[in-house]
């Protein structure tokens, strides 16, 4: 299992009929390392309150993540501020069986929140991260940014769809 900034890692062979109860936080090196991985402005807090059990093939972890993240706004590059309380389930699994040489794995609806993993260990902090890295933003914006947008010259939705088109070939045509 390759290291990453948040390595919380639970044995496979540790994991029973019964649920084991996990609290795992970042630490401040790892929130900073976790920021750059991120593109985040800074994470000044990462933790989450997780369950791991044994499934019939594969190993489920699923529990909640709280976070405190600042992103950098689209328009402006100011700081936007976030908070996230999200609730996720991650399956690990083994890789499935492939024929030799790099084969793309086709998951279905039921299966994307799958980590294949064939190391006998489960990483929490990884699943935790990502679940992180799913509920950011992806186009944080602050107080000001339409304006800012605007000034550059960008189009709103409606200016730049259909209907925008439309009436702007009606104006140009004086109807």
């Amino acid at each position: 299992m390759s290291e990453t900034e948040f390595s919380r890692t639970v044995r496979a062979d540790t994991i029973g009929a019964e649920p084991k109860r996990l609290h795992v936080e970042a630490e401040e090196p790892e929130r900073a390392a976790l920021a750059r991985r991120f593109d985040l402005e800074s994470l000044d807090r990462l933790e989450a309150d997780v369950q791991v059990s044994r499934g019939r093939s594969d190993i489920i972890v699923g529990g909640q993540v709280r976070a405190a993240v600042v992103q950098s706004c689209v328009a402006t590059g100011e700081p936007v501020p976030a908070e996230i309380d999200e609730s996720f389930v991650v399956h690990f699994r083994p890789p499935p069986e492939s024929g030799g040489g790099e084969e793309e794995v086709e998951l279905g609806e039921d299966e994307m929140d799958v980590i294949f993993t064939d190391a006998g260990m489960v990483d929490v902090g990884e699943a935790v991260a990502q679940t992180l890295a799913l509920h950011l933003d992806p186009y944080p914006r602050a107080p000001g940014a339409e304006a800012a947008l605007k000034e550059a010259g960008v189009l709103d939705e409606g200016q730049a769809g259909p209907f925008g088109a439309l009436a702007a070939l009606k104006d140009k045509l004086g109807k």
